[in-house]
């Protein structure tokens, strides 16, 4: 049995600190020297969308407690800097109040990964080598619905924002010059009608633009709704959080993961098993975790608990207490098509995960 922590209360801050203590004796930070903290930026000056400093403060309360070495808050967006983010959410003052480093990932050393195109044939990315190397990684999430893969929680969080991004940033290789390919692209993207959008034609095509960007790795993995489910489960276990937080205070459904309606739900979930806790998350929502798809894949690898039955819940409220079921994306039919034939013959092949 996997343990998760499911707390309900009225403020944020307490939620996510209680969520804790319930599995602080799951925790051993003995040896660990290189923790990072993964928030979710997926844009920078919208809070709905990002995770709250009041959850990653909750976090590190507990960890000043029982260790007094480098801690590092790490994010990569998709097309902004991680500056912007820092600075719009107030995690700056962190760095003083709890001796920690701000780092954008989207600038950090590349760690060369393979997974999958569209087409099934060997892709290369990039993921950010100093996620890669921690030797504790924690994620902490709001739970939201995803315009690609249902829904977005802890393992997408860090599977995701550690791929390599240049869209604004300067490249080593190339003289350091700004990029704003993301910026326009993303600009051009919603000047476009949400219902012309969703029609399959643009679909496709936003697809295919996506995965030819070559400044982002980010947009690269989105091939196809099949394949990049199967390219997350792929990359879950070099980046695996050693502790999930979401902080469900403010979830977001619908239009998610960032333009989607707030959801009030004060609830906050942790545990050591990051699989555990997204199937926790998304059964609340009112998700088969089995449906989806790189929940299913990573619980076929064999990466945590990922049948609710064999999930303990501790905290001060149950499954039943807290669940509320969430308003899917509009493409959700299309989302739930991510069934690839064989995929298993590519999540047993150790090529997939290696530099």
């Amino acid at each position: 049995m996997s343990r998760v922590a499911l707390v309900r209360g009225k403020n944020r801050y307490d939620n996510v600190r209680q969520a804790l203590d319930c599995i602080s004796g799951d925790l051993d930070l003995s040896g660990k020297q290189r923790i990072l903290i993964k928030p979710n930026f997926v844009v920078t000056h919208h809070q709905p969308a990002a995770t709250h400093v009041d959850a990653v403060r909750a976090v590190l309360d507990l960890l000043r407690q029982r260790y007094d070495g480098p801690i590092t808050i790490a994010e990569g967006p998709a097309v902004q800097t991680a500056a912007e983010g820092f600075a719009s959410f107030g995690y700056e003052p962190l760095v003083q109040s709890h001796g920690v480093t701000l780092v954008d990932l989207n600038d950090d050393e590349p760690y060369p990964v393979q997974v999958y195109d569209w087409k099934l044939r060997p892709l290369r990315l990039h993921l950010a080598r100093s996620v890669v190397e921690s030797d504790f990684r924690i994620s902490v999430s709001p739970p939201k619905t995803h315009d690609v893969v249902i829904v977005t929680l802890g393992l997408k969080n860090m599977i995701m924002g550690s791929l390599i991004s240049r869209f604004t940033h300067s490249h080593p290789s190339k003289g350091g010059s700004r990029l704003s390919i993301g910026a326009a692209s993303k600009w051009l993207w919603h000047r476009i009608p949400r219902w012309v959008r969703r029609l399959p034609p643009a679909e496709w095509l936003t697809f295919r633009t996506m995965s030819l960007l070559e400044p982002s790795d980010k947009m690269k993995m989105h091939q196809s709704y099949p394949v990049i489910n199967l390219n997350l489960a792929l990359l879950a276990p070099l980046v695996m959080p050693h502790l999930s937080v979401i902080d469900g205070f403010e979830g977001m459904e619908g239009l998610g993961p960032s333009e989607g309606d707030p959801v009030p739900w004060r609830i906050a979930l942790a545990g050591t098993d990051a699989l555990a806790v997204d199937v926790t998350a998304a059964t609340l929502m009112g998700f088969d975790p089995d449906g989806v798809g790189y929940l299913h894949y990573c619980k076929q690898m064999g990466l945590g608990a990922g049948d609710p039955h064999q999930i303990e819940i501790a905290g001060n409220a149950t499954m039943a207490e807290c669940a509320r079921p969430f308003r899917p994306h509009p493409a959700v039919r299309r989302q739930r098509r991510w069934r690839l034939p064989g995929a298993e013959a590519y999540l047993r092949r150790p090529e997939a995960t290696s530099p």
